[in-house]
């Protein structure tokens, strides 16, 4: 039984002070400066912790966990005065109340942010390892603690709730490991969603039954009946009544336009009567909650907003708070006779079998069936096996009901707290997402066959982008017997849901969604590829993911559709005007971390409103030639341009003067020569194709033409040459704005260049 406490309360209650300087009333006896005081204390703590720890790779739990334990009683509570102040009966019935609406509301946002379309498209490997990683642990481990009861310990007869407990699978703690690994859209990373979330809805089912099981066992059947009827009527009334009301009001709003606020309000005071009903019904308040919200249409513009409105106040005051205020209540210099020590050695052995299990469920038919790398399996045995907030709030519902006392609630916690550490830092050796993008062959334009089709992979983060795309496609010059075949994707961010969404535009049927994304992307590469006849092939893709892992949707669709070049377009964007009128860093650093990973050539588009003309002008394209694999890479692009009839083609050759010491080895003036030839004899075949010869004694004199060719072409192709040292640059890299353009790519992307050419900077395949 939990420990029972008598406390006298004051009426009326004190909730305002009248001062620091009363000297017989000080602030911290109201119970409104004694709150915020210790929500200052803890935050502030916690924080503290987690600047140390987060330099060894801890993620904040740890940090919560051992906060709380420094005030509760393992800690600060054995000094009289402060835990009369601090941590008093009174004061923690406060703040106690404070942390669950917390709870409560993370369990809502958890609801909202899980898509449940992903349960019916679930593959069968998923499907198998969410239900095996569920079952396997729950039987074993029952087994395990049944065994400790009759052979070991006859009164623990609370290690099947431990063994239960250490069984379960939470989504939202899965979401959140993989989001702190930057892997929540690997194909790693959606598996172990996918299969997170048949293993919760699972834990959920059970959980209910057992609560139904022990309200018969302690009052009456019928009062058991009664309860499973309401649950049951309750959850058709959320799915079949209240989610059809939602998704009116996504059809009432306007789109593009934010949900009204009444509707929001209207859905906030609906989680609050839901959380009321499950408790009427025998449930904890947090079930209703959860269900609740996963009845919430997820992402834009519903999903959204509610997440938008109630994440920040959760995720970083009120979750905090909740885990060090349930942390505070463990002991860990309690004092222990024999018997006591063997109960805790009982519920670690528990603990380990449930987690080995669940290991096991998931690594044997991984390997053995599925012929997954072992490395990988073992890294998804341990994120299905990996311990959080859900798991936390779990053991002090268990310490609350009575059901275990709270030496092994400390034990219980101390082992969440190892496995939060330990689980991230094992993964990160095992699983490597960047690996996979390595490739054993040569995927660049320059060694495609001039008759082959050329795979371009084109991302798009909006209508305006997918029109400067089309029409650098256009001089691509896609003919019969020099297809294209272009995947267009359209990149947009992850908000107000958990889980990625990857959309293959071909196969609309089987997608998890009834959202229209990407419609006015789709109907723009539609009527490019029937003005294209079957010169064109155009595949549309929608990935929604949050933007520091955009790159992982890029690299991996252009590795599965063996792209041998990529085109993305650059985080400035000018207006008819020429000024820039937008700079988004999210989409900067996502180029960045596209040229590092990906598995082709690459090339970031700068488009200042040249390239919005209509095709049937001809349009005046230069190329910048100063030797080396990017700037090869860059002519092969501009040679297949030229055999458009609208294109004419210049080739801007830079040579160093005759007493530079040329840093360029002979192999490398072999291979460039042998790509010029053709453009320097006129062998190429195309009468729009001129030639010019620039020498020059240092960078800035570079500069200077450079910056008086802007003016005179449509587009302008440069190489990256990133970290190539040259007497052509000398001097230009210091002044670089821009590294990943390379020097002549930031030059002509200055935002003091009085220009309106674009610019395409290309990188040749790294990954080799």
């Amino acid at each position: 039984m939990p420990e029972q406490h008598m406390s006298c309360w004051e009426f009326p209650p004190k909730v305002n002070s009248f001062g620091a300087w009363n000297k017989e009333t000080g602030p911290l006896k109201f119970s409104l400066p004694l709150l915020q005081m210790q929500i200052l204390v803890i935050l502030a703590v916690i924080h503290t912790f987690h600047f140390v720890l987060k330099r060894l790779g801890l993620p904040m739990l740890v940090s919560e966990i051992l906060a709380g334990m420094l005030l509760g009683g393992s800690g600060l509570g054995g000094i009289k005065g402060y835990s009369q102040i601090f941590i008093n009966i009174e004061s923690q019935n406060i703040i106690g109340i404070l942390s669950i609406l917390g709870y409560t509301l993370y369990m809502f946002i958890s609801g909202v942010k899980m898509d449940m379309g992903m349960i019916g498209t679930t593959g069968k490997k998923a499907l198998t390892v969410g239900i095996i990683s569920l079952l396997a642990p729950l039987l074993l481990g029952m087994a395990t603690a049944v065994l400790c009861l009759k052979a070991w310990f006859p009164k623990a007869d609370y290690l099947p709730f431990v063994a239960v407990t250490h069984s379960l699978t939470p989504f939202p703690v899965i979401a959140s490991l993989l989001g702190d690994l930057k892997i929540l859209n690997s194909e790693l990373g959606r598996m172990a969603l996918s299969s997170a979330i048949v293993s919760d809805l699972c834990s959920i089912f059970l959980t209910t039954v057992a609560i139904v099981a022990r309200t018969g066992d302690e009052k009456t059947l019928e009062t058991a009946m009664v309860n499973v009827v309401s649950v049951a009527v309750f959850v058709l009334v959320v799915f079949y009544i209240l989610r059809p009301a939602m998704f009116w009001v996504i059809k009432q709003t306007p789109e593009g336009r934010p949900v009204k606020n009444v509707f929001i309000y209207a859905i906030i005071l609906g989680l609050f009567a839901c959380g009321l009903c499950s408790n009427l019904f025998g449930q904890y308040v947090m079930f209703g909650a959860f269900i609740f919200g996963l009845a919430v249409p997820d992402g834009p513009p519903l999903g959204s907003a509610l997440v938008e409105k109630l994440d920040t106040m959760v995720s970083i005051v009120l979750m905090p708070v909740f885990i060090a205020t349930c942390a505070m209540r463990t002991n860990l210099f309690h004092d222990n006779n024999n018997e006591k020590c063997k109960e805790i050695l009982a519920n670690f052995v528990v603990i380990l079998v449930s987690v080995a299990a669940k290991m096991g469920a998931c690594f044997v038919p991984l390997v053995y069936f599925c012929k997954m790398p072992r490395n990988d399996a073992l890294a998804l045995g341990l994120i299905m096996s990996a311990k959080g907030t859900v798991n936390f709030a779990t053991q002090i519902l268990l310490r609350d009901s009575g059901l275990v006392d709270n030496t092994i609630f400390t034990t219980m916690v101390i082992a969440t707290t190892l496995n939060a550490a330990i689980v991230p830092f094992l993964v990160k050796q095992l699983y490597d997402p960047s690996r996979k993008y390595a490739g054993y062959q040569r995927r660049n334009i320059i060694h495609c066959k001039a008759s082959a089709e050329l795979r371009i992979l084109a991302c798009v983060h909006e209508q305006q982008t997918a029109t400067s795309i089309i029409n650098l496609l256009d001089f691509s010059n896609p003919t019969r017997d020099n297809p294209i075949s272009i995947h267009v994707l359209h990149l947009i961010e992850l908000v107000g849901r958990a889980t990625p969404l990857f959309i293959s535009h071909d196969m609309q049927k089987t997608t998890v969604s009834n959202h229209s994304y990407s419609e006015n992307v789709l109907l723009a590469m539609n009527r490019y590829q029937r003005n294209n006849g079957g010169d064109a092939l155009v595949h549309v893709f929608t990935a929604i993911s949050p933007p520091k892992l955009m790159h992982e949707d890029i690299c991996t669709l252009a590795l599965n559709k063996l792209a041998v070049f990529i085109i993305i377009p650059f985080h400035r964007k000018w207006n008819a005007g020429g000024s820039i009128e937008l700079d988004e860093q999210p989409i900067r650093n996502l180029n960045c971390s596209v040229l590092d990973m990906a598995p082709c050539s690459i090339g970031i588009l700068v488009d200042r409103g040249q390239l919005g003309r209509s095709s049937s002008q001809s349009v005046y394209i230069a190329t910048i030639f100063l030797g080396g694999n990017d700037d090869r890479e860059s002519l092969a692009y501009a040679k297949r341009m030229a055999s458009s009839p609208n294109v004419n083609l210049t080739v801007v050759h830079f040579l160093p003067m005759e007493d530079i010491e040329n840093t360029t080895s002979e192999w490398e003036t072999m291979l460039d020569d042998e790509t010029l030839k053709d453009i320097k004899y006129g062998s190429l075949g195309f009468e729009q194709v001129n030639y010019i010869e620039k020498v020059v004694k240092d960078g800035p004199q570079t500069a200077l033409i450079v910056r008086s060719m802007a003016s005179q072409y449509n587009l302008i192709i440069v190489g990256r040459r990133y970290g190539i040292e040259s007497p052509l640059t000398s001097g230009l890299t210091e002044w670089s704005e821009f590294p990943e353009l390379g020097t002549l790519g930031d030059l002509l992307a200055a935002s003091d260049l009085d220009s309106t050419a674009s610019v395409l900077i290309v990188q040749q395949q790294q990954q080799l």
